[in-house]
């Protein structure tokens, strides 16, 4: 990641409902949840939600997946362990100890998904 990445990534998420998306993403893991449910569990209608979903798509920190008439969102582990990384680089003098990474237990998706991203 570099840091144009880097700004567009903390952009998207300098905002009280795409952070909140995100972080519930992020909490759910690789399966991610259907945009009903996270606009529901954030309150939010979802035509706000596709336009904050938008944006962190934009940034790369979320991927979408059309099952049917439903899109499932999941966060974008290796984006997100990328801004990590670069925020935490020089961390402790370049300790690889110091450095974190999220690494999700991996699920088995359902063959009739397909990944999209914007």
């Amino acid at each position: 990641m570099d840091a144009a990445q880097t700004v567009r990534a903390l952009a998207a998420l300098a905002h009280t409902h795409r952070l909140a998306i995100y972080r519930l993403l992020v909490e759910k893991g690789p399966a991610g949840l259907p945009a009903g449910e996270i606009a529901a569990r954030i309150g939010i209608t979802p035509s706000s939600l596709t336009f904050h979903v938008q944006a962190l798509q934009h940034a790369g920190l979320v991927g979408v997946e059309r099952a049917g008439r439903q899109l499932f969102y999941a966060a974008d582990f290796p984006t997100m362990n990328g801004l990590v990384e670069y925020l935490t680089k020089n961390c402790c003098g370049g300790a690889a100890a110091c450095v974190p990474a999220c690494k999700p237990a991996a699920t088995r998706k359902s063959p009739a998904r397909t990944r999209r991203t914007a």
